[in-house]
């Protein structure tokens, strides 16, 4: 059956509800794909299933022009909803609190009126639907399955309620930072609060730790380095009356650029184990990196930067967001890979009903905005230099 935009564009939005109203988590995402792949056949779209949950569709796959991928990912988060709409999350303790299930609507909307106009296409064009973002590292298993087989350039974005509706950022270079996390045990030796000489103390040695790893970034990068050593948890099981025996730390560490990243973390090792060491205690330390920094290939994020300005106006860019924001994107496999960029594209706006979609991403009370499922839709189908009905 075909549909005009508008039609396109209302069956995009209640996917995303139906998404909404049923939220999986990462490497959980079966009745999502289910749901992605009978779409993608009732739309006549040969589709692959891909690293397990994923789905890789395939438009055009005989035109001769530049193999052009365009990717949503799929996963939510363990987070109660705390939003009152119709279509709020049926799964307790999960939740689309990253808008995540606004991504996928995109790209089938998208999809739907690219099939309609598949003739036009003067490449090949994927549609990836990837599992596994949040930690879970489904990009890199994606391409692992061949997701990026045959494909020249590769588009992603994510929706930000930092920024308001109509306004999208595309840099050239990096976009979104790396990251990666620190765990470590303090062991000392327990005994009575009041005899404190006898024991050695944890608790005061990870209380140094904590103000001693502040200095990697006022005192051991460089001012013009962007990044983040965060203690974000301390966990000291004991009693009034009790010194304890050890004291876990985790926290979370964010970087610009890779090259800061082993400097950021020899010296998380040094300053923890040598401060454990002046109070008596030991610090073993873990560290585990996560996703490097999301950085977009000039050309293509000029490219991408023109499709949004023939979408949202000339002055789109314009912002007093700082980039790259610190937040992480698996992203960056692709983009490791394949020439590509990454965009991040406004939400927040006020409306009649009161919404404004302000809360931030991972927040109980975040709501995603489906003003923009339209707009990104169009701005796909530019991306693929197809042409877009007039508003």
């Amino acid at each position: 059956m075909r549909m005009n935009w508008t039609e396109v564009v209302k069956r995009a939005v209640e996917f995303r509800h139906w998404c909404h109203q049923h939220p999986e988590l990462t490497w959980e995402e079966q009745n999502t794909a289910a749901q992605i792949r009978q779409t993608l056949t009732e739309l006549q779209i040969p589709w692959r299933a891909c690293a397990e949950h994923g789905t890789v569709a395939s438009l055009a796959p005989q035109a001769a022009g530049e193999h052009i991928a365009l990717r949503a990912d799929m996963d939510a988060l363990p987070i109660t909803e705390r939003v009152d709409v119709e279509f709020c999350s049926q799964t307790p303790g999960k939740m689309h609190a990253c808008g995540h299930d606004g991504h996928m609507a995109a790209l089938i909307g998208a999809a739907a009126w690219l099939k309609q106009h598949q003739a036009s296409l003067e490449g090949p064009v994927s549609l990836i639907f990837q599992p596994a973002e949040e930690g879970g590292h489904g990009a890199k298993k994606m391409i692992e399955d061949g997701a990026l087989q045959g494909v020249d350039r590769i588009f992603g974005w994510h929706n930000w309620p930092a920024l308001p509706a109509g306004v999208a950022l595309c840099p050239d270079g990096a976009v979104m930072s790396g990251n990666g996390s620190f765990h470590m045990n303090i062991q000392g030796r327990g005994g009575h609060a009041s005899q404190p000489e006898a024991a050695r103390d944890p608790v005061l040695a990870a209380a140094a730790i904590i103000l001693n790893l502040q200095q990697i970034i006022s005192r051991r990068l460089p001012p013009q380095a962007a990044a983040v050593v965060s203690v974000t948890s301390v966990v000291a099981d004991s009693n009034v009356t009790v010194i304890p025996d050890c004291v876990r730390l985790e926290g979370s560490i964010r970087m610009s650029s890779p090259r800061y990243r082993q400097p950021i973390n020899n010296l998380i090792v040094q300053i923890s184990e040598n401060t454990a060491a002046s109070y008596g205690v030991s610090a073993d330390v873990e560290i585990r990196s996560r996703y490097e920094a999301t950085i977009n290939h000039p050309e293509s994020a000029e490219h991408y930067r023109q499709a949004l300005q023939a979408e949202l106006g000339a002055n789109c860019h314009d912002s007093d967001l700082l980039l790259p924001i610190m937040a992480s994107e698996d992203f960056s496999y692709y983009l490791n890979e394949i020439p590509g960029a990454f965009a991040l594209i406004g939400i927040s706006e006020k409306q009649s009903a009161g919404m404004s979609f302000a809360a931030p991403c991972h927040s109980p009370e975040y709501q995603f905005n489906d003003r923009i499922i339209d707009s990104v839709m169009r701005v796909f189908c530019r991306l693929v230099d197809l042409p877009v009905p007039h508003r």
